[in-house]
Parts: structure tokens; C-alpha cells; sequence
């Protein structure tokens, strides 16, 4: 039975070379041979496997990043002028970050006071909100009023009563929400009524569509710059994200 050392398969460079190892002319002894060295090899150096791990997580990091980067390009308009999502931060930024949220998801709270910081301590950012309620029929509801009453009393409202949502701890139901539209002096039959209105479907469609064809399909989802980061991401990190995309 003919033996392959370990020397010999790397000097083969496993199919990269010029002429390619092909596997499948050898003997059933040759492989035999040839899976019992590949397994020895591995067994005494996993470091190595290790480090084609690495190399194959951070290729396909790259591949992912620059298909995110084509999505976002070609979803420009949908994700920055889309005319009826909130606006804050600087309107005038350098960097535009909008961010798909669901006022049930943990980690959208965890990111909530941080992303606030953010905006407010770069001062260059502008901030985008995009209702994207997929966390069952309380996230479904709390989106309904907070474009509601944006629809109705305007961007300063709308963010009071986000930052409310966002943080709030009770279970959303029609008269939890009327109290709350009641303490912020809103009109809550108007409200109530608004949450069931055609314009509010449209605003959630086109939300979950445009998410649909972006590969979005969790929360907290980010879009930074040019840059798409799938979850959360501590301050410290988005900080260092903002750095990078400004130095690009």
C-alpha cells in the first residue's frame, strides 16, 4: 500500500497548484492512505484547522460586507428618503444611520440609551427610525400607534412616544395605549382609530418589503454610512464603525 506523508500532501498544495490533486485517481488504498495522514496530521496540528476556520469566517465576512453594501446602494432611496419615516440627529450629517426596530425586542432596548448617545455626542450623524414589528402582535400594536401618531401630531410626538415604547414595561393592549396617548394630550379615539388606517398598512408594508429585500429579518438592524450591522452593537463599537466609514 503506497503512504503519502504529510510533506507530500502539502507539496500537492490540495488542488491549488497549477495541476490540480485530484482524489478520485487514486487507488482505494491510495485514499485510505492518503484520509488516515490528512486525519493524523489534523489530530497532531488542530491548530491549522483553526486557522482555516479564521481564514473561511473572515472570507466570507468580506463577501457578506460587500454584498450588504450593493443592497444598501441599490435600496437608497427606500432606506433615506422615504418621506414618512422619523428624522432626527443631524439633518445635515455627514453620516446617515437608520436603524429597523421593534419596540418587544431586548437587544432594541439594550441598544436604545446607546444609539441616543451616540447620535447626541458625535453630533454629525443623522437618524432614521424604521418600524419593523416581527415580534409577535404587542410589537404589531406598538408600531401602529407610534406611526399613528406621527401621522397625526408630528416628528416631536412621535419620538416622545417612541421613547416610551421602547422602554416600556407593561403589556401592550388598546387601553394601556389609550392611557398612554392620553398622557402625552393626544386625542386617543383619534389615535385608536388612525392605528387601523390604510396609510399605517402602507407605511408597515413597505417597511417589511423593503427589509424583505435588504435580508433583514431580526432586530436591532443598522444601517451605518454605507454598512449594514446585523444585531447590536455596543457604543464603543459603532463609534469605531463611524470612524472607519468617515476615513473610507
Amino acid at each position: 500500500m503506497t503512504r503519502i506523508s504529510t510533506a507530500a500532501l502539502l507539496a500537492l498544495g490540495l488542488a491549488t497548484s497549477a495541476h490540480a490533486f485530484d482524489i478520485t485517481d487514486m487507488t482505494e488504498s491510495e485514499r485510505s492512505a492518503f484520509r488516515a495522514e490528512v486525519r493524523a496530521y489534523l489530530m497532531d496540528n488542530p491548530e491549522v484547522l483553526m486557522e482555516a476556520i479564521g481564514v473561511l469566517e473572515e472570507r466570507q465576512a468580506k463577501q457578506q460586507a460587500a454584498s450588504d453594501e450593493t443592497l444598501v446602494q441599490t435600496n437608497a432611496n427606500a432606506l433615506f428618503e422615504d418621506g414618512y419615516s422619523w428624522v432626527g440627529g443631524n439633518l445635515d450629517g455627514d453620516i446617515t444611520m437608520v436603524e429597523f426596530v421593534d419596540y418587544k425586542c431586548g437587544y432594541c432596548r439594550k441598544a436604545h440609551d446607546e444609539v441616543a448617545k451616540l447620535v447626541n455626542t458625535d453630533g454629525n450623524i443623522k437618524f432614521i427610525l424604521k418600524e419593523f414589528p416581527i415580534l409577535g402582535q404587542e410589537s404589531v400594536l406598538s408600531s401602529r400607534f407610534a406611526i399613528a401618531t406621527k401621522q397625526l401630531a408630528g416628528d416631536d410626538t412621535y419620538k416622545k412616544v417612541h421613547d416610551k415604547l421602547i422602554t416600556f414595561r407593561g403589556t401592550i393592549n388598546d387601553d394601556n395605549l389609550r392611557r398612554l396617548a392620553e398622557s402625552f394630550d393626544l386625542d386617543a379615539d383619534a389615535v385608536m382609530a388612525q392605528m387601523a388606517a390604510p396609510e399605517v398598512d402602507t407605511v408597515l408594508a413597505e417597511n417589511r418589503a423593503l427589509a424583505q429585500r435588504m435580508n433583514i429579518s431580526g432586530t436591532p438592524t443598522f444601517v451605518l454610512g454605507p454598512k449594514m450591522l446585523r444585531g447590536y452593537v455596543p457604543l464603543d463599537g459603532m463609534r469605531q464603525i463611524v470612524a472607519g466609514v468617515r476615513a473610507e
